[in-house]
């Protein structure tokens, strides 16, 4: 089985590193396409076959994810699709704002039309750890699970409706970065209460991965472990609600929900 990675920014990259420390494709079964030859040195290195000629990735791959900005994904398609053979490869889009009907516009050849997936990741792919939300065409759907095994291996994945891609990318996607900030601020809390900057980072990581791990543990809902810490008139109430006072959970809410407002 073989994946080809056409892009090798940000996400792109994160993609294919991911895929060559994941489980499902020999290293030389990937390739890495990249107008720079600089961003391929890496994945080379790491045995994936890379090149500056799409087409040549797109050529005998079972998968061809297309990773690069939304504004270049037609190009890419003008510039693969005489490669590609719609009853042996599937399409994978990861570029976002591009939707199936475009995708199928773009790629229809001979009144027909490949498998597509969209496939929305957050950059936590890189370590095998992304949150992807998966959506199909109707050719796709019938088999859904070639797309899911992928993004599993690579994390968690959750097949849902083109509508909800863009919240799921509010989610998940600047959820990483809402994530980070929460760190942050929490790191900087240390800080002023008297630790070392990488100390209290160090603290706050650790304490993170806990409560992730204990949730995915037990499959409990947060309160319930919030409950589990808070005692009567303990140190834990004072800090929540302090947090609640100026706004820790609407500021939450309220964020998630402005990312997807244009």
């Amino acid at each position: 089985m073989k994946i080809s990675v056409i892009g090798a920014g940000e996400m792109g990259g994160a993609f294919a590193a991911g895929l060559l420390k994941g489980t499902l494709f020999q290293a030389n079964d990937i390739t890495v396409a990249n107008p720079h030859e600089g961003k391929l040195t890496k994945f080379a290195q790491l045995g994936a076959s890379v090149t500056t000629d799409n087409k040549v990735a797109a050529d005998g791959a079972d998968f061809v994810a297309i990773v690069v900005k939304p504004g270049v994904v037609k190009s890419v398609i003008d510039e693969i699709k005489d490669e590609l053979d719609y009853k042996k490869q599937t399409i994978i889009n990861m570029a976002a704002s591009i939707t199936i009907d475009q995708l199928e516009e773009w790629l229809k050849k001979d009144g027909e039309v490949p498998e597509i997936f969209q496939a929305i990741p957050n950059i936590g792919i890189e370590e095998r750890a992304s949150m992807t939300f998966i959506a199909p065409n109707g050719k796709g759907a019938a088999n859904i699970n070639k797309a899911k095994d992928i993004f599993d291996d690579l994390g968690l994945s959750m097949v849902t409706n083109e509508s909800l891609l863009f919240t799921g990318t509010a989610m998940a996607g600047c959820g990483i970065a809402y994530v980070m900030r929460f760190m942050r601020a929490a790191t900087e809390a240390g800080v002023e209460l008297g630790f070392k900057a990488n100390d209290a980072k160090d603290i706050i990581v650790q304490t993170m991965n806990g409560a992730v791990k204990l949730l995915q543990a037990n499959g409990g809902h947060p309160e319930a472990e919030i409950d589990k810490v808070t005692t009567p008139g303990g140190m834990t109430i004072r800090g929540l609600n302090a947090m609640e006072k100026n706004g820790f959970s609407n500021a939450v809410i309220e964020g998630i929900k402005a990312s997807l407002k244009k």
